[in-house]
C-alpha cells in the first residue's frame, strides 16, 4: 500500500507540501514507512470536498448509509489480521492484544452503530412540536496514538451513519492504520468528499482544521492539555465540540474487598498497552491497615504480565510509543523518586537504543499532591495510597482535576455507595464490566461529551425543534 498520499474527493492525491513524516517501530525504532505532512492547500481541498459532498450525503436515505457502512465493517473483518498487524509494529503492541483489544472490539462497536441507528427516532412527534435529529455537517476527527483503530471507527462510523462528512486526522506516531480504513473505503464505492483522510501534525494540519470555518464540529481525543488548546480554537468560529481528554483515575479497595480480583482487574489498565489509556486506574487507593499485605500481591501479580518485544511473543506487553513517551515517563519515575514516594518494584529506564522498553514501575505510601498521584503519566506506573477510612478514600478519589474512570472493590452495598460519590463518567464496581451500550466520557477537565452507544451517535446530530400549526 502507498502511504506516501493523501485520500481527499475519493482519490489517492499528492500533497503539496512535497514533505513527508517518518513513522517508527517503536519496538526496534526502524522506520516502517512515511506519510505525507498536508499543508493548508491539502486542508483546505479536503474541507471543500466534505462540504460539497455533505449537501448531497445528509440527504441521502438511511439504509444506503446503512448499507455502505455494513459493507465497510464487512470488510473490516476481512482485514482484521492485517489492521492488527500494522498496530503491531506501528504502536509496538504483541498481536494477541493488537487483534483481541485493539481490533475485533472497535470492529464491533461499528456493528453496535449499525443496529442503534437502525432503531434511532431521527424525527418525532413531541406533541406540542416536531424534533428532528439533523448532522452537524463537515466533522474534523483528531485522533490519537494510543488506540490508533478504535479512536478512529467511535468517530468515523456513527459520523457517517448519521449523514456528516468527515476529514480524518491520525496522530502522526500511528497513522498507516487508518489507510488501511481509508482503503476499505474507497474500494467500497462511498461517495466522493463523504471520507477524507488527511495526515500531518496536530500542530499544524489539526490546527488548520480545528479553526477552518467550514469545519462544523470538531472530535478530539487526546492529552488535557492538548485538549485545552484545542477548544478555545474551536471557539473562534463556535463549532460543535467533542473531547476525550485524560484522567488519573482511582482504584478504591475497600475492607472485605476480593483482593485478587481487584489488583488483577487494576493492574489490567495499568500495565496492558503499557499504561497507555487513558483510562488506566494508576491510583490504587488502600486501606492503610492492608497497606503491606496488598504492596506484596501487587508485586507477585506484576510479575506475572509479560513486558517485551512483540516480535517474540504474540503475548508481550511490548514499549511505549516514542522517544518522547519514553523521556516523559522516565521523568515522571525520577519525580516520584524525588518527591519521597517510596518504590517497590521497578527501576528508572535508561537505554532505548534498541526500543523504547519501560519495564512496570510500584510506587507506595505516595501522597495524593505529589507529582506522580496528580499528573497523568500515561506509562505503566502505579501509585499505591493508604487512607484512614471510607471518607478519606472518597476524598482522596475525587480530589484530582480529572473524572474519566474509577473503580470499587468491596461489600456489593458499601462499593456502590462509593460509586454513588466518585466523581467520574465511568464506575466500575467489583465484576462489573464496560459496555460498548454505555457512554464513555469524563467529568471535569477529562472531557466534554461522550463516545460509545446512543450517546456517541447523538454526538453527531443536532436537535431541530419544528412548530407547525394543528387546527
Amino acid at each position: 500500500m502507498d502511504y506516501t498520499k493523501l485520500y481527499i474527493n475519493g482519490e489517492w492525491i499528492e500533497s503539496n507540501s512535497k514533505e513527508f513524516i517518518e513513522v517508527e517501530n517503536p519496538a526496534n525504532r526502524e522506520i516502517i514507512g512515511k506519510v505525507p505532512r498536508a499543508n493548508k492547500a491539502d486542508v483546505d481541498y479536503a474541507v471543500r470536498s466534505a462540504r460539497e459532498a455533505f449537501e448531497t450525503w445528509q440527504y441521502t436515505d438511511l439504509s444506503t448509509r446503512i448499507s455502505l457502512v455494513e459493507r465497510l465493517i464487512e470488510e473490516l473483518y476481512k482485514r482484521a489480521d492485517e489492521l492488527a498487524a500494522m498496530i503491531v509494529k506501528e504502536l509496538g503492541r504483541g498481536m494477541d492484544f493488537a487483534l483481541n483489544m485493539h481490533t475485533l472490539p472497535f470492529i464491533k462497536d461499528g456493528e453496535n452503530y449499525v443496529r442503534i441507528v437502525k432503531e434511532y427516532e431521527f424525527e418525532k412527534d413531541m406533541g406540542d412540536h416536531l424534533l428532528r435529529m439533523e448532522p452537524v455537517g463537515v466533522v474534523a476527527a483528531l485522533t490519537p496514538w494510543n488506540y490508533p483503530l478504535g479512536q478512529v471507527t467511535k468517530k468515523v462510523i456513527p459520523a457517517l451513519l448519521t449523514g456528516n462528512t468527515i476529514i480524518l486526522k491520525p496522530s502522526q506516531n500511528t497513522p498507516l492504520v487508518t489507510y488501511i480504513l481509508a482503503d476499505a473505503i474507497d474500494k467500497l464505492g462511498f461517495p466522493k468528499g463523504v471520507f477524507n483522510l488527511v495526515t500531518g501534525t496536530g500542530a499544524e494540519v489539526g490546527n488548520m482544521l480545528v479553526e477552518h470555518e467550514d469545519v462544523d464540529m470538531v472530535t478530539f481525543t487526546g492529552s488535557t492539555k492538548t485538549g485545552r488548546e484545542v477548544a478555545q480554537r474551536t471557539m473562534k468560529t463556535i463549532k460543535r465540540l467533542t473531547l476525550e481528554l485524560g484522567g488519573k483515575s482511582p482504584s478504591v479497595i475497600l475492607k472485605g474487598a476480593d483482593l485478587e480480583l481487584a489488583l488483577k482487574k487494576t493492574l489490567d489498565t495499568v500495565y496492558n498497552n503499557t499504561g497507555q489509556t487513558c483510562s488506566a486506574l494508576t491510583r490504587l487507593l488502600v486501606p492503610e491497615d492492608e497497606k503491606e499485605k496488598i504492596e506484596e500481591m501487587v508485586i507477585r501479580i506484576t510479575k506475572e504480565y509479560p513486558f517485551g518485544d512483540p516480535a517474540l511473543s504474540p503475548k508481550n506487553i511490548g514499549p511505549v510509543v516514542s522517544e518522547r513517551q519514553f523521556l516523559k515517563v522516565k521523568s515522571y519515575i525520577e519525580k516520584g523518586i524525588e518527591e519521597g514516594a517510596r518504590l517497590i518494584y521497578g527501576e528508572v529506564p535508561q537505554d532505548y537504543e534498541k526500543g523504547y522498553y519501560i519495564k512496570p514501575v510500584v510506587f507506595s505510601d505516595v501522597k495524593n499532591d505529589m507529582t506522580i498521584a496528580r499528573e497523568e503519566i500515561f506509562g505503566p506506573v502505579l501509585c499505591i495510597i493508604p487512607y484512614k477510612d471510607k471518607e478519606e478514600a472518597i476524598r482522596i478519589a475525587n480530589d484530582t482535576e480529572y473524572g474519566l474512570s474509577s473503580a470499587v472493590f468491596g461489600p456489593e452495598d458499601e462499593a456502590r455507595e462509593v460509586a454513588n460519590r466518585i466523581k467520574a463518567g465511568n464506575v466500575i464496581v467489583n465484576k462489573g464490566l464496560f459496555t460498548r451500550n454505555a457512554p464513555f466520557g469524563g467529568f471535569k477537565q477529562s472531557g466534554l461529551g461522550r463516545e460509545g452507544g446512543i450517546f456517541g451517535v447523538e454526538e453527531f446530530l443536532e436537535p431541530k425543534a419544528i412548530f407547525v400549526y394543528n387546527k
